[in-house]
């Protein structure tokens, strides 16, 4: 068991370096999608609207961004650089909760440590952290893992009360209000009991609840895919190249970080590493499922990567412990510099350039909004119409009334055209 002060180090050395992985991303403008996030935000983050978020069958599954996005816009207004800094402090609660995962045995301190300071400037699920409007994926993420925490810790107790359970199953809750990819969290549960089935009754009797949910929860889903607006606008399909989907989206994170790992633990085979490397894979197979099912491209987007990039992080921090072990200091030390720089470098250079393209659009849309009091007509928008609507609304306080696409309008009104793809 590490010790406080060790704890306490390395909490401050792997926030840090999330920190510093994202310190360009604070000044980034919303994006796109964070205008539409606002806007349901508004409708249905206060409690007078929780009555019509429980009958949409989509934004149910992202209960708990609304409220947040509701009282962050009434706490700073519609500032880019608070909803940034929420988002980062997210980044950095999780980056810790990887670092917990080192309670449990078959993992440890030092192992969860270093898999903590690549999770944290990783570059391959960038977009979960830099876009408000992905929020969802933090927050799956966040309960997600606390309750793999508290189920760790219940099964290195020896099973031993209710109460760490229970504190488990209201979380995996949470998890499923945050986004539909919590759905997995009791399957994971059940790969990491395989260590302790000597206790299988109570391991049954406290996962039986939560898989029972996970299956209403996924029922649920599907009854209500009429009125689900994904199941319909081409985002997902039942019938998409999931299995291909998924070799795409897996073989694109390991490279090369993830690639080099595995070269490295199969050259030093490091104490462990038959249990932590099948595990790992099978928690990075499990948590991208959910979002392989998607139609409109052949890898699943950077912002779906978080959750499963928890499992890229365990094999590279046992990697870089089988290294050190080796008292390759030298080696150790460029290895680990090389994966900050080049992670960060990537970051601030290439990605930062890439959000500020994205955002040019919504930016020009909001500039035309208040420029002119009067209609407006968008006759060219790289985006959808719903999104050009909300980032008047929301950005530049426009009546939607007032905005047309391509259509007459019986009032003097000014155009718009951004051709320009971000």
């Amino acid at each position: 068991m590490t010790s406080r002060k060790h704890l306490l180090i390395a909490m401050g050395v792997t926030g840090l370096l999330a920190c510093i992985a994202y310190l360009p991303a604070l000044g980034l403008p919303f994006i796109s999608d964070d205008y539409l996030q606002i806007a349901h935000g508004r409708k249905f983050g206060p409690m007078s609207g929780w009555g019509n978020l429980a009958t949409d069958a989509l934004y149910r599954t992202r209960a708990t961004s609304m409220p947040l996005t509701y009282w962050l816009e009434k706490a700073a207004g519609l500032s880019p650089l608070a909803f940034n800094v929420v988002s980062l402090a997210l980044h950095v609660l999780n980056t810790w909760l990887v670092l917990a995962l080192g309670i449990w045995k078959p993992i440890g301190w030092r192992v969860s440590t270093v898999a903590a300071g690549f999770f944290a400037v990783y570059e391959g699920h960038q977009e979960a952290v830099v876009w408000f409007a992905a929020v969802p994926e933090l927050l799956v993420f966040f309960f997600g893992l606390a309750s793999l925490v508290m189920w760790l810790l219940w099964l290195e107790r020896d099973c031993r009360g209710w109460v760490l359970p229970s504190a488990a199953g209201g979380a995996f809750l949470l998890a499923l209000l945050s986004k539909e990819s919590g759905v997995v969290m009791p399957a994971v549960f059940l790969v990491t009991a395989a260590l302790h089935m000597e206790r299988w009754r109570r391991i049954a009797a406290a996962t039986l609840p939560m898989l029972a949910v996970s299956a209403l929860y996924t029922a649920a889903s599907f009854a209500g895919k009429a009125e689900h607006q994904h199941f319909h606008d081409g985002t997902f399909s039942v019938t998409a190249p999931v299995w291909v989907t998924l070799a795409n989206s897996i073989g694109r994170m390991f490279w090369f970080w993830g690639l080099l790992s595995l070269v490295a633990i199969a050259g030093l085979r490091p104490a462990r590493w038959k249990l932590l490397v099948p595990a790992s894979a099978v928690w990075v197979v499990i948590t991208f499922l959910p979002y392989s099912f998607i139609a409109y491209m052949p890898r699943v987007p950077s912002r779906h990567t978080y959750l499963a990039s928890a499992g890229l992080a365990l094999i590279a921090g046992l990697a870089f412990m089988a290294v050190a072990e080796r008292r390759r200091w030298g080696i150790t030390a460029a290895l680990s510099a090389g994966l900050v720089l080049h992670n960060v470098g990537y970051l601030w250079t290439k990605k930062q350039r890439q959000y500020l393209a994205r955002a040019e659009p919504t930016e020009e849309l909001v500039r035309a909004g208040r420029s002119h009091n009067g209609a407006i007509v968008v006759r060219c928008f790289p985006y959808s119409q719903e999104i050009a609507l909300r980032t008047l609304e929301v950005g530049a306080n426009r009546d939607p009334e007032t905005v047309f696409f391509e259509e007459a309008s019986d009032q003097p009104a000014a155009d718009f055209c951004y051709d320009r793809m971000p």
